[in-house]
């Protein structure tokens, strides 16, 4: 059973890969790929969408933002390389779901175990800032993630896109829908909302205006997944 999910996962982001959906992002995640930052000129950048990847027999799903513009939408993975992964990676490394505290290319060998790794927009927003509309198109894939990580029984979302798009995606559910509450409650950092088989856990997003301001701590986000650890 998890060689077949394991499969599907793979079907399903080779179909992501080539979604060409949103006009805007498409030319701005190849604008980017060419013009590339300096410390990367020597990269070829991915300047795709960027998939979902993880445990398949993850226990917890993180749904984030969006790939970077030098980060996923360069290295291919998301969360890969920008500093903003370096904080969530960190994290996960310390709570015990990933083998190592880092996170720079494909081929780093960074494993999680029992978790699974999604954002809300698969392709890299001018300014880190989506669409609703962008967020709507992308929202089967998420569902369809959801659909195929059976096992999972948190969903912990970085920041108030990622829950709002996560929240959606469950409520579209038919099998997890039904188990939430009707109105969303308001995000928050700690927020837990149980279902009756999935429990939605709100982290602040770890991108460097909360890293760096100290809105968000170390201790913060690794509260988040010990919480995720103890409801698994």
């Amino acid at each position: 059973m998890i060689q077949v999910r394991a499969r599907e996962l793979s079907a399903l982001s080779q179909e992501i890969t080539q979604c060409r959906a949103c006009p805007r992002l498409v030319e701005w995640r190849e604008d980017v790929a060419r013009e590339k930052r300096a410390a990367f000129r020597d990269e070829t950048y991915w300047a795709r969408p960027v998939p979902g990847f993880g445990d398949p027999r993850a226990r917890v799903l993180i749904v984030g933002l969006a790939p970077a513009a030098h980060g996923g939408n360069r290295t291919g993975r998301v969360f890969t390389g920008d500093r903003s992964g370096d904080f969530l990676f960190a994290s996960l490394f310390r709570c015990g779901f990933a083998n190592q505290p880092t996170s720079t290319a494909l081929d780093d060998g960074l494993a999680l175990h029992g978790a699974y790794v999604a954002a809300a927009v698969r392709c890299a927003p001018p300014a880190n800032k989506p669409t609703t509309g962008e967020r709507d198109e992308c929202a089967p894939y998420l569902r369809r993630e959801i659909e195929l990580l059976d096992q999972v029984r948190v969903v912990v979302a970085l920041g108030a896109f990622g829950y709002e798009a996560a929240w959606s995606a469950l409520r579209a559910s038919p099998e997890l829908g039904p188990g939430l509450p009707a109105r969303r409650p308001r995000f928050g950092h700690l927020v837990e909302v149980p279902g009756h088989r999935v429990t939605v856990l709100g982290a602040f997003h770890p991108s460097q205006q909360n890293t760096f301001t100290g809105r968000l701590t170390p201790d913060m986000l690794d509260a988040v997944f010990e919480r995720a650890r103890a409801l698994t």
